[in-house]
């Protein structure tokens, strides 16, 4: 798990295809899972009325409108146009003030110590430059403040889904998992330079589905991740990609009656920042 720092790796086209990927389908239809996550997240990192908070990789707004419902002053950063058009059309809706920006996660433009709280739900864990990314974080959270992850973990749901993906369509040589968020140790290493208290616990999140085809079906049409490996495979190799989605849905079905409801393991910390 630990970092490859190896000035060889080009950051800069693995995050130009990246955002390609995620520009695919709507990321939306996926993200609204989530929500449940981004409820515990502002929980277990206590935001109150007023507070400054960054939500990093955003996507449509998932985290940035739960602390928007809470009155804190919310940003919302993604590299995704679409998505944050969504999240400024939800935020609309519902008659909530934030602020949603196009922007990097590895290179946030906000001045250091800007922000009482930063979120990420299963968002900045997918930056290539992890350490970078952590950095950046840190840099832009205030002396005392709480950086809040929900991040994917190894096992479980979100690994077994991911190893597919890893498995059909692989990863730029080099490259960090995001599942490494997922883990205690890994944590240890992108903010063990910082002075930080970290607290980590796993947590359920359900997804609620008609079946597990129905699953399948709504990621294979959504998915930017999985729609760009789909494309890179032949007919014989998309099918194979199906069976195997098929299979981890299957695998962390706890449903009885013929639908899905899949339970999904994440790993919620809080890090907050010394004085």
């Amino acid at each position: 798990m630990t970092s490859v720092a190896n000035a060889s790796i080009d950051y800069p086209t693995i995050t130009s295809n990246q955002r390609q990927t995620w520009s695919r389908g709507d990321f939306h239809e996926i993200a609204r899972l989530n929500v449940v996550m981004a409820d515990a997240m502002c929980e277990a990192g206590d935001l109150h009325a007023g507070e400054r908070v960054l939500d990093v990789g955003c996507g449509s707004g998932t985290a940035a409108l739960v602390a928007a419902r809470r009155y804190c002053q919310v940003t919302g950063i993604d590299y995704v146009p679409s998505l944050l058009d969504r999240a400024r059309r939800r935020a609309d809706a519902d008659g909530l003030e934030a602020e949603f920006l196009e922007a990097d996660a590895q290179e946030l433009p906000f001045e250091h110590d800007r922000f009482d709280a930063v979120l990420s739900v299963y968002g900045v864990q997918f930056a290539p430059d992890q350490r970078r990314a952590a950095q950046e974080l840190v840099r832009v959270t205030r002396p005392g403040g709480r950086i809040v992850l929900a991040s994917p973990m190894p096992h479980g749901w979100s690994g077994d889904f991911f190893a597919v993906h890893a498995r059909h369509n692989p990863p730029p040589p080099g490259a960090d998992s995001p599942l490494r968020w997922g883990t205690e140790a890994g944590l240890t290493e992108l903010f063990g330079s910082a002075h930080v208290q970290l607290a980590s616990e796993p947590r359920p999140a359900f997804q609620y589905w008609h079946s597990t085809d129905h699953a399948v079906d709504v990621f294979w049409r959504w998915f930017g991740p999985t729609i760009s490996a789909a494309e890179r495979l032949d007919a014989h190799g998309r099918a194979c990609l199906r069976t195997d989605l098929q299979q981890v849905f299957q695998r962390h079905n706890r449903a009885t009656d013929g639908t899905a409801v899949i339970e999904n393991t994440y790993l919620l910390s809080v890090i907050t920042l010394g004085q």
